[in-house]
């Protein structure tokens, strides 16, 4: 099923075969209710137990296994109210259930914000007297031990509470730009390359970015960046308002700097964050070859920021409905084993996914979903090459979250942010090589081995970019500096300039992109994208070269959730993190993809 009509379709006009099916989650909004009641319930069962869990490894345990509980609950509560939300942002009945569940979080964020101040108020050898006392316990060792490595940074159980209940006042500028980016904004109508009009939006601005009319491409663009203009003084402050947010937390639980805060949680030194900018950095000529050469096989004067999507080889039309996505991402991915394929073909066929665009849907595509159901997986997928990708990516993630809930309990389920982009970026691998292997037509193979080159413009270079701008206005902010729409601005031009180089035109107009990204709102997330890319290339060449022993090691992290820090858990697998070796190898990757198309063209 393809939309071709000139307005997006209702929800209601899209087949139940491509909508996921939340109905797994609660059958109807009534049984969302009776669960809001049992954690109302359990609220005031974790709160009858604060002041004791010193007292004895059982009521220590029962706190814990509390938490778990009403943690669980709270999961599968939200993550319905807001995936319905995702469906339709103007629909007013889940925007209230929404607010209700994000209103429920901080009532249970509260509730349960004594435990870890109290637990790092017991001296450490009391700590592991209860635990020698109470075998069940043992389960929490590595949470607990997790909890006492941030005592540094815990306040007190007053001022922890205080903090808890301005949560819901801190994710205001989040919630505010999402609104207003999915739900209020309204782009015009362009002329497409037919001469028919057609409304923009933010699902089919890559497509037109695709286009090969230039004229499509520079009226979509200046199109996207007018309507983000208008707004840019609104949307400066709300990004502003969400880095001092950052600056906030960081300082009053005693962290360096916002940067050290954000990556504390996942164990990561902040020296790997500014390796990964140097390393890249040392590399930008790279960068500035591909420029170079995609201007040459343009044919172009000048290479403007409008020209980086298009597919810089001619008379290949590579249009993949979704179930050629669906069937080429299943062979591709069967050098992961039987059991990986077996659980792909699940969530292929059992309502995990949410194919299509429609009106007031969540742009993007993601993947989430609660425990105590499957994943799932939001799309916006449009007929071409990035879409099949973007499948893949999401069902990376959606199959982590399988094996990870499948084989962990839920205390230790939940993966790291930091090796959240492993699996995802590996199915994109493993599907690349697959088209590379069973593609031998010359114009074909240049037109994948762009589409490579651009993955990793897009996810090494671009998300590096990202993330040097994340650091530089965090920074800006603990320097007391103010950050404007001008600022911001001109901030975001120097790093365009400086990582595409001199034969790119940096437009005006991508000034302003950074009022359009949404990661900008989750601080210092995008790096790992980059680091992540790097990780799964150095894996997806070992489970290639070595074959079932690879598969094992990679299988056993993807089911090993977050039962260990994730430096620990890649080194099992097979990649140091802490070294600069994954991102060089990825860039050498790069390198040969760049002199293969080179020749190619010299041929």
């Amino acid at each position: 099923m393809m939309n071709n009509s000139k307005t997006l379709p209702k929800r209601s006009e899209i087949p139940d075969q491509f909508k996921w099916r939340l109905e797994d989650i609660y059958p109807s909004d009534a049984e969302w209710e009776q669960d809001v009641a049992k954690i109302k319930e359990l609220i005031d069962q974790v709160k009858a137990r604060q002041g004791s869990l010193a007292q004895s490894g059982k009521h220590l345990l029962e706190a814990l296994i509390l938490q778990d509980e009403v943690n669980k609950l709270l999961e599968r509560v939200y993550v319905y109210a807001r995936m319905r939300r995702d469906e339709d942002n103007t629909n007013p009945t889940y925007q209230a259930l929404t607010d209700r569940a994000t209103s429920l979080s901080t009532l249970v964020y509260s509730a349960t914000a004594y435990i870890q101040p109290e637990i790092l108020a017991i001296p450490d050898e009391q700590l592991r007297q209860l635990q020698e006392s109470e075998p069940g316990l043992a389960h929490y060792r590595f949470l607990l031990e997790e909890i006492t490595r941030q005592k540094p940074h815990t306040l007190s159980a007053a001022e922890e509470a205080i903090l808890a209940q301005a949560s819901e006042v801190t994710a205001a500028p989040s919630t505010i730009f999402s609104m207003l980016n999915n739900a209020d904004i309204k782009f015009p109508m362009i002329t497409d390359e037919h001469g028919e009009e057609v409304e923009l939006t933010k699902g089919r601005y890559i497509q037109f970015m695709e286009s090969r009319d230039r004229r499509v491409r520079k009226e979509a663009f200046q199109a996207l960046y007018e309507t983000y203009g208008k707004q840019k003084n609104t949307i400066a402050a709300t990004l502003t308002s969400a880095v001092k947010r950052d600056v906030f937390y960081a300082r009053v639980r005693n962290y360096p700097s916002a940067l050290h805060a954000a990556l504390f949680a996942d164990n990561i030194d902040p020296s790997v964050y500014d390796n990964l900018i140097a390393t890249i950095r040392e590399h930008l000529p790279l960068m500035h070859r591909y420029v170079s050469l995609r201007k040459k096989m343009l044919n172009l004067d000048e290479l403007h920021m409008y020209d980086l999507y298009v597919p810089i080889v001619a008379d290949v039309e590579m249009k993949i409905p979704y179930e050629q996505a669906v069937a080429t991402i299943k062979e591709a991915l069967k050098p992961l084993g039987e059991e990986y394929g077996q659980v792909l073909e699940k969530g292929f066929t059992s309502g995990w996914i949410d194919v299509y665009e429609n009106e007031g849907k969540t742009s993007g595509a993601y993947s989430w979903g609660a425990y105590t159901t499957h994943p799932y997986v939001l799309m916006n997928y449009q007929e071409n090459v990035n879409n099949m990708f973007t499948l893949a990516h999401e069902m990376g993630h959606a199959l982590h979250s399988y094996f990870s809930d499948t084989n962990q309990p839920y205390t230790y389920a939940q993966y790291r942010i930091f090796v959240a982009e492993v699996a995802s970026t590996l199915n994109e691998a493993l599907l690349m090589h697959h088209l590379l292997e069973t593609t031998h037509e010359k114009h074909q193979r240049m037109y994948l081995i762009n589409y490579y080159l651009e993955q990793f413009r897009g996810t090494v270079f671009r998300q590096t970019m990202f993330a040097e701008f994340e650091k530089r206005i965090h920074e800006r902010v603990e320097a007391g500096e103010a950050l404007t729409a001008d600022s911001l601005s001109a901030l975001y031009r120097e790093l365009n300039v400086a990582y595409h180089g001199p034969e790119m035109v940096v437009d005006r107009e991508v000034d302003l992109e950074w009022a359009r990204i949404p990661h900008f709102y989750n601080n210092f997330y995008v790096y790992k994208y980059a680091t992540g890319f790097s990780a799964a290339t150095s894996l997806y060449k070992q489970i290639i070269e070595e074959g079932e022993p690879a598969v094992e090691r990679y299988l056993t992290f993807l089911k090993s959730g977050g039962s260990d820090y994730p430096i620990n858990l890649l080194k099992r697998a097979g990649v140091d993190m802490t070294s600069a070796e994954p991102i060089r190898e990825a860039l050498s990757v790069f390198q040969d993809l760049l002199t293969q198309m080179e020749q190619l063209v010299a041929q």
